[in-house]
């Protein structure tokens, strides 16, 4: 059996790209060129490695194992290319990164827009999404999550914090008071987001009393994008608990207040995640880097 690198390159190039004709492009090559290196080394292992259609590929069930130890193969012997080549810390090749829309929008892509400044080499794909991705499987080198981890066999790192406020416009307190605690909201018109992962509006949560308290508000109005939720609490529809980020500027502007800030819950953490790997890629250590120096964004006021 000849297992070669370029079999393993062309590979997990494909799975990271999700076509032979996108990593023929990264890697300078055809996309036959990359078909049949692919094939080369499904032929070498006696494996089936990818679900092929006339647009795009998969993983099967073998081809899982064999990416993340193909992965981590190559990303060792390009960190030891670029040690080799005296340019040891310079990013380079494209990272892809998916994180939730909204924090992506206003945090990240400012982030990755100075990571891109300074590092010529490195490309970016982004893709923003609120579902839970497969991080290996659809061939991110991270992924941005909030709250508690699933994923025991991958890498995390936390680099901040996540809190949730529930806000309203000044007008509508003005007309309908302001709630002191989570039971004066069953007097409340209540905008509630609906979750892409299971379609079910998400639970409101709070701190009362030192326990926690999770419920389900009344609600005439249910959305699936956070920031059509702002927007509709600016135009007075209601009450909203969101992440504060979301609401920051509206906040600073006065366009929005909190209410119940002493019922805010525990904030959740937010983590990069990604694959483990015993040498970490230059354009993955820089991304790293720049998220440890993220600041907590907090409501002012």
């Amino acid at each position: 059996m000849s297992v070669g690198l370029q079999g393993m390159t062309a590979f997990a190039e494909t799975v990271r790209q999700g076509s032979f004709a996108a990593a023929a492009r990264e890697l300078g090559l055809s996309p036959s060129a990359v078909a049949k290196s692919v094939a080369r080394l499904e032929a070498d292992l006696g494996l089936r490695l990818l679900h092929r259609t006339t647009r795009e590929v998969s993983l099967t069930s073998d081809g899982h194992g064999v990416y993340e130890r193909c992965r981590g193969i190559v990303e060792a012997i390009d960190a030891l290319r670029a040690q080799a080549e005296g340019v040891r810390g310079e990013p380079s090749g494209t990272l892809r990164i998916n994180a939730p829309v909204t924090w992506g929008k206003k945090v990240l892509v400012p982030l990755l827009a100075q990571l891109a400044a300074r590092h010529p080499k490195l490309a970016l794909d982004v893709a923003l999404t609120d579902r839970y991705v497969d991080l290996v499987g659809e061939g991110f080198d991270a992924v941005v999550r909030v709250g508690m981890l699933r994923d025991s066999s991958l890498v995390a790192r936390t680099f901040g914090r996540q809190e949730l406020i529930v806000v309203g416009s000044p007008r509508y307190l003005a007309a309908n008071g302001r709630p002191a605690s989570p039971a004066a909201l069953a007097a409340h018109r209540c905008l509630v987001f609906r979750m892409p992962t299971s379609g079910r509006p998400r639970p409101w949560e709070f701190r009362v009393d030192g326990r926690p308290l999770s419920l389900a508000p009344a609600t005439r109005v249910t959305m699936n994008d956070g920031e059509a939720l702002v927007l509709a609490a600016v135009e007075h529809l209601g009450l909203l608990q969101v992440p504060a980020y979301m609401a920051e500027d509206e906040i600073r502007t006065g366009k929005l207040v909190e209410v119940m800030k002493s019922c805010r819950p525990p904030a959740m953490p937010l983590s990069l995640v990604y694959p483990s790997s015993r040498q970490m890629t230059p354009r993955l250590a820089v991304l790293v880097a720049a998220l440890t120096g993220v600041k907590r964004t907090r409501p002012r006021g």
